[in-house]
């Protein structure tokens, strides 16, 4: 009964009302909000995944001498 329920042209069908409701204009918008949130979920699931360790890119928060000045400061060699 449903062996081809969906084919190519009830995509073409879907897509053109879906360009008439929203408009040509905010569908990139629409799309590009949608990919960032992808994102961000893909993103959490895998923090998940970790049982809550953080993220490569934010593991190490920079300590405030190098923060201040962009270089890292040895702590030997640091003023007091």
């Amino acid at each position: 009964m449903l062996r081809n329920g969906l084919e190519p042209w009830h995509l073409l069908i879907v897509a053109i009302v879906i360009i008439v409701l929203f408009g040509s204009k905010k569908l990139p918008d629409t799309a590009r909000a949608l990919g960032k949130s992808m994102r961000i979920l893909k993103s959490e699931a895998g923090a998940m995944k970790h049982d809550g360790t953080a993220p490569a890119a934010s593991a190490a928060p920079a300590s405030a001498p190098e923060a201040a000045s962009g270089r890292p400061v040895d702590e030997g060699t640091a003023p007091r």
